[in-house]
């Protein structure tokens, strides 16, 4: 895994991975382990957000790192949708411990090309300022989609995965443009903390398996896992949560 690395980054390697979920080192390959610690370097000299998108074959890739807060997703995917992208991919990792950091790499395009260098420049400007309050993701957002619409089908269940050791929330649902930042809003309504996810689209539906920390990073009980996978339900379809 290390191999060709200094001991000392091999050191601090593992030390930053113990921040994680235990998951984490034993499933996630090195390269990535590697490319989120510098990331957390350059997170720590900047004292922003790091926020990068940078081609990948006939997508865009976006690598974004920053302290976990229930309101970030929201916020990235809010832009996202608001830019006209396309989400292909997630992969997002969260600490457990502090300094509750968390790394996303998501895979998107426009009209099935990469960003232009002059969209990469505007999203890039738009997430930092959604981040500072500077920009209102919701009003840019409600002039192209009627954000009160529910999405159609969906299904949603909380469970604790036996690997991954954490509370996860499955929601599915027919795809549409909007529906990756209505899942994100709704799940920020009831403050919870993304800390890994996967996606699958697949004919026409789309599928996110969310793992979780529930209010002041605390774990979630199954009795309150229940109703929040419920209240989330309701929130995607159209109904009145409870909360």
């Amino acid at each position: 895994m290390t191999t060709g690395l200094k001991s000392s980054t091999i050191e601090l390697l593992k030390r930053f991975n113990t921040s994680f979920p235990k998951f984490y080192e034993q499933f996630v390959s090195s390269e990535v382990q590697l490319q989120n610690l510098k990331l957390a370097y350059q997170l720590y000299q900047t004292q922003e957000a790091v926020i990068s998108i940078r081609p990948e074959g006939n997508k865009s890739a976006l690598y974004f790192a920053y302290r976990n807060q229930s309101f970030l997703l929201n916020d990235i995917f809010g832009v996202l949708a608001a830019y006209g992208l396309t989400v292909h991919n997630l992969n997002l990792y969260g600490q457990i411990h502090a300094p509750m950091l968390v790394f996303c790499k998501i895979s998107i395009s426009r009209s099935n090309q990469p960003l232009t260098d002059k969209l990469v420049e505007k999203v890039t400007k738009a997430i930092r300022e959604t981040l500072s309050g500077r920009f209102d993701v919701e009003e840019m957002l409600a002039v192209e989609f009627n954000l009160n619409s529910p999405l159609v089908k969906v299904e949603t269940n909380f469970y604790v995965d036996r690997v991954v050791q954490l509370p996860t929330i499955f929601i599915e649902a027919n795809s549409e443009p909007a529906l990756f930042y209505k899942v994100m809003n709704a799940v920020w309504q009831e403050d919870l903390l993304v800390v890994s996810a996967n996606l699958l689209v697949w004919r026409g539906r789309t599928r996110l398996i969310l793992y979780l920390l529930g209010p002041n990073e605390n774990m979630i009980p199954e009795y309150l896992g229940k109703k929040i996978s419920e209240s989330i339900q309701q929130r995607l379809s159209g109904g009145s949560a409870n909360s």
